[in-house]
């Protein structure tokens, strides 16, 4: 594995909502540097700080993997992974199914 790739790539939105894999710390660092000033805060700064440090060789490439997917989460950006999204329709159908079943409360 290339010294600043990440372990696993983090999908976000781009443009108009389109989803994409972001693979590096130079990835990641493109996509912040080019972030609108009007909507940059400290988690922005944060994570465009250690994709700075993981470029230069201070940090390691997950340590920026994981401010960024702070900063994308933030934004709301992160597209969840396929699992994470079959475990809540899961959760939410068993949700339904109890609340329904044995609530009787009302």
């Amino acid at each position: 594995m290339e010294h600043n790739q990440f372990q696993h790539p983090v999908r976000v939105l781009v443009g108009l909502g389109f989803p994409t894999d972001i693979q590096s710390v130079k990835d990641a660092f493109v996509l912040l540097d080019e972030w609108p000033p009007s909507k940059r805060n400290a988690a922005h700064g944060i994570a465009l700080n250690a994709c700075r440090a993981a470029l230069a060789g201070e940090v390691d490439a997950e340590t920026a993997r994981s401010t960024f997917v702070a900063f994308a989460r933030r934004m709301d950006l992160l597209v969840p992974a396929a699992g994470d999204i079959v475990a809540a329709k899961a959760v939410g159908a068993f949700g339904i199914a109890w609340g329904g079943r044995y609530n009787k409360s009302k």
